[in-house]
């Protein structure tokens, strides 16, 4: 793909994502009201589900890139915590009303990868207890901060239609801007884990912000801060267990002295933020964006 033709597919990319990310919000309430679910607790079990992450994690490792597989999952939870919360703080700025015990597990979620992960290797025993963590910290995430849906909420036809045809077409446009950064990145010569852990990470995860930000709008920001715990939990857990036991994982000692301890870190800066100011807004969003435009920084000097 051309340099050119990757940015008209860039555009494009970024119109079905907007436009399907409130398509997904609203067959995400209908389904929660039909369900009697909490949307805060249905976002937290769906929005994090993304097979196209997890097949490129697999792919990547299956090819002899574990790194880049890696990266999938670490770089995801580095750019969901800094990058998707610090944008989604500038864009769309919103009070915190979410009770301690959901940024006690939003911290929690990537331990258990670090301890498994620390000594360069994830076996797949170890991927499998990170599944079984998944399915824990999601229950755990889910009963934290679930409100009733309220009864005001406008009424949709077919909202399972819409909750699942708006998440695939998030994860078509997902790809479609994926495809469009990666012709903007394919000619730099990069190594595996920094591609792996930025570019790759950023461009499979690019409508995550439009999942965080269009709930925000309009006035169900639990909706996005749900999407993006959840998110976090998937990839530190399933998506990392899952790629793992399809072929253990062997990281380089920069995987495991910088993307892992990051990937650790992130979700406890972004869970200390919400604790400690009670809001995401353009100030807090601004330090979480400048933390991530630093990580990458950084990345790109110990690769070079």
């Amino acid at each position: 793909m051309s340099g050119a033709l990757g940015v008209v597919v860039l555009v494009v990319g970024t119109g079905v994502v907007v436009a399907a990310a409130d398509v997904f919000v609203d067959g995400l309430l209908g389904v929660a009201r039909s369900l009697k679910l909490a949307p805060f607790v249905l976002s937290v079990l769906v929005s994090g589900f993304e097979t196209e992450n997890l097949l490129a994690g697999i792919v990547a490792d299956v090819r002899g890139l574990p790194d880049a597989a890696a990266g999938t999952f670490l770089g995801g939870i580095t750019f969901l915590a800094l990058g998707v919360a610090g944008l989604g703080g500038l864009i769309a700025p919103v009070d915190v009303r979410l009770p301690p015990r959901f940024a006690l597990w939003t911290a929690l979620a990537p331990l258990p990868l670090l301890a498994v992960a620390v000594d360069g290797r994830i076996s797949r025993a170890e991927g499998a207890l990170l599944v079984v963590w998944a399915g824990v910290a999601l229950v755990g995430l889910a009963r934290s901060g679930g409100h009733p849906p309220p009864a005001e909420e406008r009424r949709w036809r077919h909202p399972a239609a819409r909750l699942l045809g708006g998440l695939a077409v998030l994860s078509g446009g997902g790809w479609l801007l994926g495809e469009g950064l990666r012709a903007t990145v394919r000619q730099l010569g990069i190594s595996p884990a920094l591609l792996g852990n930025t570019a790759l990470a950023a461009t499979v995860e690019a409508e995550e912000l439009a999942r965080f930000t269009a709930p925000t709008r309009r006035g169900r920001p639990e909706i996005g801060l749900a999407s993006v715990a959840g998110t976090l939990v998937h990839f530190a857990g399933l998506n990392a267990g899952v790629i793992a036991l399809v072929k253990p994982l062997a990281l380089s000692s920069l995987t495991t002295s910088f993307y892992l301890p990051a990937a650790a870190s992130g979700p406890a800066i972004l869970a200390a933020l919400l604790l400690a100011r009670k809001r995401l807004g353009r100030v807090e969003g601004a330090f979480l964006a400048a933390l991530y435009v630093t990580y990458v920084g950084v990345a790109i000097t110990l690769s070079t």
